[in-house]
């Protein structure tokens, strides 16, 4: 065998090859003579390194540096080369004395990686996770984990190490999931991310909130709706919807949509129904209607591509059909659906063309838009009587429609609560029924108002006046006066020991103005002057004793 000359000492190494024979256990040597000869050919350091490394097998630094040099050497030839066969050996050799430094593990196993290597290199991962303590696994786990993410690793030998992984650092099932949904395994995505859900004590790591967390999994669970099973979606969605209430709209959207993917649309249809009706923000409602009018427009979109192929279907159907008294249950050819189209035809419950059904159905939710943006303002607030008075006018000329909505409002709103004047809906309410020319009914209402507790007493007697007004619109003065003292009547003694003095006081006032009022714009034989109507008055004397 012949050596190059180069790979001789020369006249210049003879001082550090005398040293290294007297003493070549010595590390401080080796390393002064591979530090003067750094121009020289590798060729030749790699000489130097081999006799160093066969005298000292346990020094770290020398492996260190001589595995390093062979690294640069081969970094820009292609994994295929020999001299990559040659790298792995010698990290091979380097492991038999160096298997407790996590360093050398790392740097062979990032070279196997890149060389693509996946069954040595899966095996090298765990003999290193063998041979290292515990304490430094978690220098092997990351670049274990970049490699089982890489494209061509297969999906078992990844979910086998993910779980090894869990084991060792539950905390990082984060990543787990991630990985999960990388690579289109919904079903385990969404149990374990509901497990993370389920428990109290999970921190997560990346900084996500279970807010958070909670809408990935909707988001999860509805968009692939047929590929996960198991899980009670109906259930989570609603625990969510009761537990974030920012986000309800987005949540009811995600439940509707989730039966929608399971073909139940007449469920997904309820579910949009119940979550209008539910909803207590303008903001949610928005998104639940937009989501409600676009599933019925793609319906009906969907309903009349559908009747128009059937119809050429049939069409071409007719065109080829020579016998028609042929048995068609005898034709082989035919499938289920097509005979049970062929023995039902004619039936009125096998019609599926409800275009108009759908159209009608359509219309009504866009007209009924104006009643629910209403519901849900009422909904924040039963108290508000401008709202109230706001839905009745909606439902302008349907008088039905009205008294019910005005018997839900004064059975709603309370006075002390109200923002505005409750006395109003009552005053309106038999308004509506004298305008239909029923006063009987509007006297019962009233009489129903002036029973209720008001906050402040000009509500009191605004509805007395406008009662005597109704009852001098009709001609009876009699029973206008009667009301009138009815109103002025001194209140019994239990009311006067529970009730203000001062603010009965207050209210004789109040109606005495408006009743002197209502006589300045009346001819009443009865009623002429304020200081008659203050002579008549039975509580007059009362009124003036409390002033």
């Amino acid at each position: 065998m012949i050596v190059d000359k180069e790979m001789y000492p020369s006249q210049e190494d003879l001082l550090y090859e005398e040293e290294v024979l007297r003493n070549p256990f010595s590390l401080k040597l080796w390393w002064r003579y591979l530090i003067a000869r750094s121009d020289a050919p590798f060729k030749k350091r790699f000489v130097i390194y081999e006799r160093a490394l066969k005298a000292l097998p346990g020094s770290y630094k020398l492996w260190y540096a001589y595995l390093r040099e062979r690294l640069d050497l081969v970094r820009n030839l292609p994994v295929t080369h020999s001299l990559f066969q040659a790298l792995n050996n010698t990290f091979e050799r380097a492991l038999v004395t160096m298997h407790k430094m996590p360093r050398i593990w790392i740097m062979y196993l990032q070279t196997l990686t890149d060389q693509k290597l996946l069954a040595r290199t899966r095996h090298t991962f765990d003999r290193a996770l063998c041979a290292l303590p515990v304490t430094q696994h978690d220098r092997i786990w990351e670049p274990y984990l970049v490699f089982v993410s890489q494209k061509g690793v297969p999906i078992e030998t990844s979910l086998r190490v993910y779980r090894r992984y869990l084991k060792y650092d539950p905390t990082h099932i984060e990543d787990f999931i991630e990985f999960l949904v990388n690579s289109s395994l919904w079903q385990e995505a969404a149990e374990r991310l509901a497990s993370v859900l389920n428990d109290d004590e999970f921190y997560s790591i990346k900084g996500k909130t279970k807010h958070r967390l909670w809408l990935e999994l909707c988001d999860l669970l509805t968009r692939h709706a047929t590929e996960v099973s198991g899980l009670n979606v109906d259930a989570i969605i609603r625990g969510g919807i009761r537990k974030f209430t920012d986000e309800v709209g987005r949540l009811w959207t995600s439940l509707a949509e989730y039966y929608i993917r399971r073909n139940l649309h007449e469920k997904a249809r309820d579910i949009f129904e119940e979550g209008i009706m539910t909803v207590v923000t303008v903001r949610d409602f928005s998104v639940i209607f937009d989501s409600y009018s676009q599933f019925e427009e793609s319906m009906l979109a969907h309903k009349m591509e559908s009747v128009s192929s059937s119809d050429e279907e049939e069409e071409g159907e007719e065109e080829n059909d020579v016998d028609d008294d042929e048995d068609v249950r005898l034709d082989l050819n035919l499938s289920v659906a097509k005979l049970e189209k062929k023995i039902l035809n004619g039936f009125w419950l096998h019609d599926t063309k409800d275009i108009d059904l759908r159209i009608a159905r359509l219309e009504d939710l866009i007209n009924r838009r104006p009643e629910l943006a209403n519901s849900v303002l009422l909904r924040q607030n039963p108290h508000n009587v401008e709202q109230w008075h706001r839905r009745v006018k909606l439902f302008e000329g349907n008088p039905t429609k009205q008294i019910l909505t005005y018997t839900e409002a004064v059975r709603t709103v309370d006075p002390n609560k109200a923002v505005g004047k409750p006395h109003t809906l009552w005053v309106n309410f038999a308004r509506l029924y004298e305008n239909h020319k029923d006063v009987a009914n509007a006297r019962v209402i009233f009489d129903k108002a002036v029973q209720v507790n008001y906050k402040t007493v000009d509500h009191l007697a605004t509805l007395y006046c406008e009662w005597a007004e109704m009852e001098l619109r009709h001609k009876n003065f009699k029973g206008a006066l009667d009301l009138m003292r009815r109103a002025t009547a001194e209140p019994s003694v239990e009311v006067k020991r529970r009730g203000n003095p001062n603010l009965f006081s207050h209210a004789l006032i109040i109606i005495v103005l408006k009743v002197s009022d209502i006589a300045d714009h009346h001819t009443l034989p009865h009623l002429v002057s304020r200081k008659e109507i203050l002579s008549r008055s039975s509580y007059f004397e009362y009124f003036f004793f409390y002033l």
